[in-house]
């Protein structure tokens, strides 16, 4: 099997689950819709505050938090009489968090557009109805979007979503969409009548632009890539005062520096051949960046960058039809 089939039948998958038709457990997929509900490792919530976010009943939150309390993956304060994220979460994203080579590699990526565009850049995973901030940059006079590592967007309202459910097969990105109407039917009116065009714009020019939907005061444009990491498409995005970049100047000035990345960034993903997660980038040293602002690479380092030079046009998902 070819590799466009592979990936048309994990997306086929998908859009079964999202369906309805997967064999789904769901006491576990409601526990990660509670763990979900803890934006941060500060975050305090109490049943009632959990049962409002993820929208089930109290009874059912009480048994689940109770159950991942004594699992470890929520601490209980019986002060505040809240939960909030425990230890055996944070050892489990802190050992899903080794291989940091590649993703400081990515996070210079994202510094190099920063350095031009006064916002926020990010690289962006999926994550049900939202994407997770998993690296960021901004320059020092960015305004308007201040996202860090972690922070969730929503996928109906944002560039970065927009891009994301383009990219999908279109019986998988209608199969979200539908899921997001039954649960989340606010944030997929912004999407519903935009899927179409966003597609179409997406396979002619590579790229998606999203104006005033999450603020009427940020303007975005995102660029969808394939992960072999997550077998899925994550996002290279950018945020920006919509009073200084209007959608004109998003298509001139900002989508060429943003195609720029997502051939940089689809490169290294490549390249990686599925370390992001891994121990083996780790035993190579950082690049360091100078007072200069020049990078100052090891041999591995420039051989994996090397790999992201060679990366031409045809890794973008406008030219790889295989990918849609």
């Amino acid at each position: 099997m070819g590799r466009r089939s592979e990936r048309l039948s994990r997306q086929g998958m998908l859009a079964g689950d999202l369906a309805g038709e997967g064999d789904v457990i769901q006491v576990v997929s409601r526990a990660f819709d509670v763990l979900r509900c803890f934006e941060g490792h500060e975050a305090r919530l109490g049943n009632l505050e959990i049962s409002n976010r993820c929208g089930l009943p109290r009874s059912t939150v009480s048994r689940l938090t109770h159950t991942l309390t004594r699992m470890g993956q929520l601490v209980y304060l019986p002060r505040d009489q809240k939960y909030r994220i425990g230890p055996s979460a944070v050892a489990m994203s802190t050992a899903m968090m080794k291989g940091l080579q590649l993703r400081n590699l990515i996070r210079l990526r994202l510094q190099d557009v920063a350095e031009h565009l006064p916002g926020t850049v990010g690289f962006v995973i999926p994550d049900r109805f939202h994407l997770v901030y998993l690296e960021y940059a901004r320059s020092a006079n960015a305004l308007g979007l201040h996202e860090v590592t972690g922070s969730r967007i929503a996928m109906g309202t944002t560039a970065a979503g927009h891009a994301y459910t383009a990219a999908l097969a279109p019986e998988v990105g209608d199969a979200l969409l539908a899921e997001m109407e039954r649960e989340m039917p606010e944030a997929a009116k912004s999407l519903r009548p935009r899927i179409e065009d966003n597609r179409r714009f997406l396979k002619e020019h590579g790229y998606v632009t999203a104006c005033g939907l999450w603020s009427p005061h940020i303007n975005g444009c995102a660029v969808p890539l394939w992960s072999p990491q997550y077998q899925t498409f994550v996002v290279v995005t950018i945020g920006l005062l919509s009073a200084m970049f209007d959608e004109k100047r998003l298509h001139r000035e900002v989508a060429p520096q943003m195609i720029e990345l997502g051939v940089a960034v689809g490169g290294l993903l490549e390249g990686a051949e599925g370390d992001l997660f891994q121990n083996r980038l780790e035993r190579k040293a950082l690049p360091v960046r100078a007072n200069t602002n020049a990078i100052i690479k090891t041999e591995e380092t420039n051989d994996l960058e090397a790999r992201t030079r060679r990366a031409g046009s045809a890794r973008s998902v406008r030219a790889r039809d295989g990918r849609r």
